[in-house]
């Protein structure tokens, strides 16, 4: 295979072959780039990478050389060198198939780092804290995305870190701390491998490549495009993108938004954001973030930029926008953009809304919805409630009451005898696909509205409620408590996701419909007969 690979950046040309071509996350960064949206420079290997591999595995020798010649693209565009000792470039790199899997397959960050290259990013941004931060998320990223080692050996050792702090997470950690938990974390990955981290930038680079196109084919991506009927032989790109830094310091953080509620489909900026952090911090759902609100009280101008984004998103692709963003000493950068997966009574809204808006047509909204049996669209609540046992947030709304499974094996179990599931968890990751889709409704003790479960979750169509502070799972005990009182793995419990209640017990569910919307679809339907 020829060296091949589209950059993106300010100037350049838009790729003939679309999303089929670089991906939908490629294209949509391509379009935002032309229409002048604040997107750090990157550069896409094409799909054809990832459906031209033979036994699994790309033609390594061409991945290489054009691996080499796109970041000397990079190299270009913002005046920092990969793998030098003053002014070094990192990168992220990230999958981006056609049709957008989030959460499927993956992404390794901070990219470049080795220990030259860390003090050079000392020296270059006069920020420890930052440059030993980002090396040690590369550590372990690398290491369960590239090799597949074990999460929970990387993540013993932070929790380790935070005791010997007396902290409550991994912002808190000054660099000193963050030193010396990256030096552990080099020390458990050549235990756990059997081989040093690799110093080699472009060796970095080019394994991260070859381990995205190869979760194409891990089973939490295969079980998705089940679910959606998404043809397994399209491949995904590989995206290369310039590093931003969230975790730079109190002006920064990064945010996962949507440019409309979609659960509910009103109109209104719906994100989560963590200050001090990267984006993984947010959709891989094991934090609670609770920082949105603050973001609009600390940094007012920001928030209004990121209105003014949203608005011109929504401009530029006629749809509500499920955007991911990062903020670096006050400046706002993209990093992607996709149609927001959303529920059922979202959609009928934000069609409805979008066409009295002017952004389109009548038979336009008809055809977005087509795949929708409007006459089954409702919103379920409870006919009564008594005291609820816990609160959480809304992720995804109507109401759900079933047994508790407090994991993705005793989902399916359950579900396949015929009993409603509701899945407890600590926090859900993708990997819980195929229990998700079993389930009823999804409670969780950490997360945020928009992690990548949270997203599926909609998707699905599930009852789903995140962050529930009270929520205590004991998985030896096959227990978990809220308000005081044990739930034993098979009790009943009832999630409102219209109020972001729990409760003990099965209740009984009435069903709403979204009279307003149906009326409209009828009045254009009876236009266009």
């Amino acid at each position: 295979m020829e060296t091949q690979f589209y950059a993106i950046m300010p100037g350049t040309a838009l790729p003939e072959g679309g999303a089929e071509e670089v991906g939908n996350k490629g294209w949509n960064l391509a379009r935002m780039a032309a229409a002048g949206l604040p997107v750090p420079p990157a550069f896409v290997l094409p799909t054809s990478w990832c459906r031209h591999r033979r036994g699994g595995a790309v033609d390594d020798a061409a991945l290489q050389a054009s691996l080499r010649e796109g970041i000397g693209r990079l190299e270009n565009a913002t005046t920092l060198t990969f793998g030098s000792p003053r002014r070094p470039l990192l990168v992220s790199v990230r999958s981006g198939a056609a049709v957008s899997m989030p959460g499927m397959m993956e992404t390794v960050l901070d990219v470049g780092l080795n220990a030259v290259t860390v003090e050079g990013m000392i020296r270059l941004t006069g920020n420890p804290r930052l440059a030993w931060d980002s090396y040690r998320r590369l550590v372990q990223g690398y290491g369960e995305v590239v090799l597949g080692l074990p999460a929970a050996p990387f993540e013993a050792l932070t929790q380790a870190a935070l005791a010997e702090a007396d902290v409550d997470n991994e912002r808190e950690l000054d660099h000193r701390s963050l030193r010396a938990l990256t030096q552990a974390m080099l020390e458990r990955f050549r235990a756990l491998a059997g081989v040093l981290f690799p110093q080699d930038p472009f060796e970095q680079l080019r394994a991260a490549a070859a381990a995205v196109f190869r979760s194409w084919d891990a089973a939490k991506a295969v079980t998705y495009r089940r679910l959606n009927d998404i043809a397994n032989d399209l491949g995904t790109a590989v995206v290369v993108q310039t590093m931003v830094y969230g975790n730079a310091g109190g002006a920064s953080g990064a945010g996962v938004g949507f440019t409309r509620n979609p659960a509910t489909g009103e109109h209104e900026l719906y994100f989560d954001f963590v200050f001090n952090g990267q984006g993984e911090d947010v959709v891989a759902g094991r934090q609670e973030l609770p920082e949105a609100d603050k973001l609009r009280q600390r940094l007012p101008l920001v928030f209004a930029e990121l209105e003014r984004v949203a608005h011109a998103l929504e401009q530029l692709y006629a749809d509500a926008q499920d955007f991911e963003f990062t903020l670096q000493s006050g400046r706002l950068y993209l990093l992607q953009t996709r149609t927001a997966k959303r529920t059922p009574w979202a959609a009928l809204r934000i069609a409805v809304d979008l066409v009295e808006e002017g952004l389109i047509t009548p038979p336009q909204a008809l055809e977005r919805l087509a795949g929708l049996d409007v006459a089954t669209v409702g919103r379920t609540r409870f006919a009564t409630a008594g005291t609820p046992v816990g609160h959480a947030r809304v992720a995804g709304m109507g109401v759900a009451s079933g047994a508790i499974a407090l994991d993705g094996a005793a989902a399916e179990r359950m579900a396949a005898a015929g009993t409603p599931v509701i899945l407890v968890r600590r926090e859900t990751s993708t990997s819980d696909v195929a229990a998700m889709a079993r389930a009823d409704g999804i409670l969780t003790a950490s997360g945020g509205r928009t992690s990548h479960a949270a997203v599926v979750a909609r998707q699905l169509g599930k009852v789903c409620l995140v962050a529930c502070a009270d929520l205590r799972i004991d998985l030896d005990r096959r227990v978990c408590t809220l308000g005081g009182q044990d739930f034993a793995e098979g009790d009943f419990l009832s999630l409102d996701g219209n109020e972001g209640s729990i409760y003990a017990g099965r209740l009984e569910a009435v069903t709403d419909r979204p009279e307003r919307a149906l009326q409209a679809i009828a009045s254009w339907r009876h236009s266009a007969a």
